[in-house]
């Protein structure tokens, strides 16, 4: 199943967000779709705080109740990414944290805002 969204850059399109992953209850596992709703929120956060002007995009390829891949576009001038060490008492920005610890691969396409995750538990 494949979910394709383009969710308008807002304080709302967090929320946006994980209503469309609650679509997704159907064909994925609970416990799966649990920790893709907390990193969907959390990389439409980041496109919404850091991303370009204009609609982002969320597309989600669900192979299975424990396989899928995510992927959050925006129209960004493209960072470096960087996962905070757990060491940290810096308020903020865990974001990329969170999909690093909880999901099986990820990653960006260089010089883009176009963010990515698989999980296949």
């Amino acid at each position: 199943m494949t979910l394709s969204l383009d969710i308008e850059r807002n304080l709302t399109a967090p929320a946006t967000a994980r209503r469309a992953v609650d679509g997704l209850s159907a064909v994925v596992a609970e416990d799966v779709l649990r920790d893709v709703r907390l990193l969907v929120s959390e990389l439409v956060t980041n496109s919404v705080k850091y991303g370009g002007e204009g609609a982002l995009h969320l597309q989600i390829d669900a192979d299975g109740p424990r396989k899928l891949r995510a992927e959050v576009i925006d129209q960004g001038v493209g960072f470096v990414p960087v996962a905070r060490d757990r060491a940290s008492t810096e308020v903020g920005g865990w974001g990329l944290h969170l999909v690093q610890t909880l999901s099986d691969r990820w990653g960006v396409y260089e010089g883009s805002t176009h963010v990515w995750f698989e999980i296949d538990r």
